[in-house]
């Protein structure tokens, strides 16, 4: 797993932001840090980081956000994040590859056998409504390495999941299927739905909008 500090100005507040498969900061660069410090995590293909290094506990108020795949990957940290001040999910549950709760496994093994430069374009255009505009969002990865973090994923045991206090699902999500969301949040935390596509960041100016 990598780490890069999107905003790093000493502020009393921090977002841990757990991103989604494949991605860097493109999909969150336009939203604006305000008072926050800002660590974002990717890159699942191992989960082998000590989180001692980052001083959590000089934060007066801490925070995080997952996206998509990184609902599942922060579920392995749940000790971490258990006195974070507000947990938010977004398009993502903590059984990633699950017919009824996730990915359905069919999806998620021709995803896996055919991914290729042109089938990742796809996968980015299906992160937006058809035929609207598409932010710019680069996937600066080689696709080997894309493979590996997939398996990994899928292979990955969670031993846990986090008590999540704000859950956003977009009603036009073409990753993870809307109704496979509701199911696994249903019994779990009131959820919200959000008149947005899988990748929702364009709705909001700012972090501290996400958070609220």
């Amino acid at each position: 797993m990598q780490y890069k500090w999107l905003n790093r100005n000493n502020n009393e507040d921090l977002i841990v932001f757990f991103n989604g498969w494949g991605m860097n900061e493109t999909p969150v660069k336009h939203l604006e840090y305000g008072n926050f410090d800002v660590l974002m995590f990717f890159d699942y293909r191992n989960l082998n980081i000590d989180f001692k290094n980052f001083n959590f506990e000089n934060y007066k108020n801490k925070y995080l956000i997952s996206w998509s795949m990184g609902v599942y990957s922060a579920n392995h940290f749940k000790d971490i994040f258990e006195n974070f001040d507000k947990k938010i999910a977004i398009n993502g549950t903590g059984r990633i590859v699950d017919d009824i709760y996730g990915i359905p496994k069919k999806i998620y093994k021709l995803t896996l056998d055919y991914l290729s430069d042109s089938s990742l374009e796809r996968f980015k255009q299906n992160m937006f409504n058809k035929g609207s505009l598409n932010p710019e969002i680069t996937i600066t990865r080689a696709v080997e390495e894309l493979k590996e973090e997939l398996i990994s994923i899928q292979q990955t045991k969670n031993d846990g999941e986090i008590k999540y206090d704000k859950v956003l699902i977009s009603k036009n999500d073409r990753i993870i299927p809307v109704k496979n969301q509701i199911n696994y949040w249903n019994t779990r935390v009131n959820y919200i739905l959000v008149d947005s596509t899988h990748c929702l960041f364009r709705e909001y100016k700012n972090w501290r909008e996400i958070i609220c």
